[in-house]
């Protein structure tokens, strides 16, 4: 069993910053990727920014140069640092990952959301 556990999320106020965390937990894992999506109310889930266990990062239009995602592999944690806040970022902020487990085994798992709301 894995689990992602988010941490992070708050009120700020435009042009502030918060940095997400997405610590990934269990047995006999290795990490492919780590996402961050967000959804706000009444739109589709969108991919924010993403990073490969190789370290290679992309990024949402709306967010390049503003956010940035990293990882610790050790502590097999993600981070998402998201500078100059608009209003338009309010969602709630999920974690994915894709994992193997094992010899040709994969699979896909999403934390519980954070919510993030920036005030005008």
């Amino acid at each position: 069993q894995v689990q992602l556990v988010e941490s992070g999320g708050g009120l700020v106020q435009a042009g502030g910053s918060l940095r997400l965390s997405c610590a990934a937990s269990g047995r006999s894992f290795s990490i492919n990727y780590m996402n961050w999506y967000r959804q706000a109310p009444g739109k589709q889930r969108e991919l924010v920014a993403g990073i490969t266990s190789g370290g290679r990062t992309n990024y949402a239009d709306s967010v390049k140069d503003r956010f940035t995602i990293s990882r610790d592999s050790a502590k097999n944690t993600v981070y998402l640092q998201m500078n100059n806040l608009k209003p338009e970022d309010t969602a709630v902020y999920y974690c994915n990952a894709g994992l193997s487990l094992g010899p040709g085994r994969y699979a896909n798992y999403w934390g519980q959301g954070t919510q993030v709301t920036v005030s005008s």
